[in-house]
Order: C-alpha cells, then structure tokens, then sequence
C-alpha cells in the first residue's frame, strides 16, 4: 500500500503542471501562442523596463542627478526578475498555487524576456528575438529634454559612425543597438534603456525642418552670441572651421530694452560686411545661409575624440543645384498642376 504523504502529493503536481506548460497556451495575434497571457506578459515586460517604478526608486536623492548632467547604468537582472517574481507571488495563496508557479515560472521568465523587447518598436521595424541579455540605459536631466522633447538617441556597439555623419540605419540594423525604452520622466529628465552595452552614444537635436541659430563662442562673457559667416556663392564656412574668430563670425546685436530679441537689421549688416561674394544688400536667401545651423549632437563614449573637437563641420553646407536648374523644376511641377502655368513657346522659367 502506497503512503500518500504532502510531499508526495506535491511532487504530482509539480510534475503534471510541469508538463501542461507546453499544452495551456495564449494565442496572441501579434505575439503568437504563449503560455503566459498576452496583457500579462506586456505588463511584467514594461515593468522590467522601470515602467510604473517610483522615480525614488531610480535615484533616492536629487544630489544624484544634479542639474545638467547625465549618468550612465546598466540594470540588475537580480533586482528586475525579483520584482517580478513579487508581482506573480501576489496571486498565490495555496501551496498548490506556489508549486504551479514555481513549475510555470521559466517559460513565463522566457516569454517576458521576449516581451521585454517588444515594448517599443518604431514602425516598420523588425521583431528581435532571442534571449534577454544586458539592459543598460542612462538618465538625462537637462534643459535639453524640455527645449526639444524629441532628442534622437542611437547608441552602437563600436565606433562605426562618424561624428558628423548622418545615418538612416534603423535599428534592426547590425550597427545600431536597439533602444527598450525612451520616456519623458518629468519635464526635464529623460530614461533610455539600451538592448546591451553600447560602446558609443549619440544624443541629437531632432532633424525636422531647418533651423536657425547661433552659438556662444569659448571665452565669450555670458550673454555674447555670434553667428559663423559663409561664403554667399558656395556656402563654405569661413576658415578656421572649429574656432570662431572675429574674422569668420559677427557677434549678434539685440535690441535695446529687450534681451534676447535679435536685432535682424543690424544682424543683416554686419553679416553683409563679412560674408565673402555678399552684395550690396543681404537678400532673403543669402541671410537664410548664413544662419542655417544643423542639428547639434553630443557623442559619449567616442575613443577616438582624444582632441575633445567641437562639430562645427556639423554647418558645412554646400550648393549642389543651380537656381537655373531650381527655377526650371519648380515650374515643371507648377505645371504639372496646372498646365495653365506652362511656359509659352520662347518663354524661359518664370
């Protein structure tokens, strides 16, 4: 005769539940079948990225993350799979219950971890799987974030991207690391979480539309601005290119009475004094060269800046299309539209 004992009973079940794992599954139409259900597993997926997890939590003492500074950080898998592990022991009460967990909880940790990667994914992006591996991520407070709420964030497992250099890589691409997480914490604090550890990190102005601005020079007094002059036929920047000096920059003059209100005229004039092939006046498309600035970008972690150089060559402009050839397309298109608009026979563009 068998003695039926607790342990004995508790063994039967572990076992039985053990294999009704691979049967019970959740069909989720974007994720597939899982053993854990779908709305369940995003949640303990995000909550594995810090979401819902008290800022206090993340940095205890504002001294940590002091006004414009960043800190970089890697998370405890320890730390994240308890708190996970806490939320799923809030729902057992019986020691069957503990048992079935226990006997579920492997396939649940694995099918987090692929949830964990699908939190965020830009459109048109490719699902990444495989294994969860290293999360890291850093911490910005900065007026930075407030000033322009969509920074671009790329990082890179090596350096393969120069400094000024544009990119389209998405990233699924092999060359970029995969970003879990990118949240506004508060106005002026931002968390992003990286899929491993990056070995370079790219914080950018968002590229929408063209931008105008000046910069404050090295050793200026608080408060002084200049503007890089161009040369008004090619758009080069005058020479030195990471440096301002007073012969390849004006300093912007403002309105009387009225702090940072640019006074445009006198602005103007200088830059018309200064500009090489300028004419006698500024026109509105040659004050607009002078002023373009792209986006600024900020590299961290880069082993090749041992010079510490500042990205002017970021303004490098250059005019590739005659404003003949411009002039001739803009009325293709206008008269694509409306053929009304068509040149006459002997006319030339408009």
């Amino acid at each position: 005769m068998t003695k039926i004992t607790s342990a004995a009973t508790l063994d039967q079940v572990t076992e039985y539940l053990t294999a009704a794992v691979a049967v019970v599954a959740d069909h989720d139409p974007d994720d597939g079948d899982h053993v854990t259900p779908g709305e369940l597993r995003r949640f303990l997926g995000g909550l594995r990225l810090l979401e819902g997890v008290p800022f206090s939590y993340l940095v205890p003492d504002a001294r940590l993350l002091p006004l414009e500074s960043i800190r970089f950080f890697y998370l405890d898998r320890a730390w994240t799979d308890a708190m996970t592990q806490g939320v799923l022991g809030v729902g057992t009460v019986t020691t069957a219950d503990r048992a079935q967990l226990e006997a579920m909880y492997p396939t649940i940790r694995d099918e987090v971890d692929e949830a964990e990667r699908f939190q965020r994914r830009p459109d048109g992006e490719e699902r990444l799987d495989g294994p969860a591996g290293t999360v890291t991520g850093f911490l910005l407070r900065s007026k930075l974030v407030s000033g322009w709420p969509n920074l671009h964030v790329r990082a890179y497992d090596r350096d393969v991207v120069g400094d000024d250099a544009l990119t389209t890589a998405a990233e699924s691409d092999p060359s970029r690391m995969k970003v879990l997480r990118m949240a506004r914490l508060a106005p002026a604090v931002l968390l992003v979480l990286f899929d491993g550890v990056p070995a370079v990190v790219h914080i950018e102005e968002p590229r929408q539309g063209i931008q105008f601005g000046v910069r404050h020079a090295d050793g200026d007094p608080p408060g002084q601005w200049r503007v890089k002059v161009r040369d008004a036929a090619t758009g080069t920047a005058v020479p030195p290119a990471t440096s301002f000096t007073d012969t390849n920059s004006v300093h912007v003059p403002f309105r009387p009475a009225a702090p940072g209100v640019i006074d445009m005229v006198m602005l103007a004039d200088r830059l018309r004094q200064k500009a090489p092939n300028a004419g006698p006046a500024l026109e509105s498309h040659e004050y607009a060269l002078q002023m373009l600035r792209f986006p600024y970008r900020q590299v961290f972690g880069d082993p090749d800046d041992t010079e510490n150089a500042k990205f002017y060559d970021l303004d490098a402009f250059s005019v590739t299309l005659a404003a003949a050839k411009w002039a001739g397309e803009v009325q293709a298109f206008l008269a694509q539209a409306d053929p009304s608009r068509a040149p006459q026979p002997g006319e030339g563009p408009a």
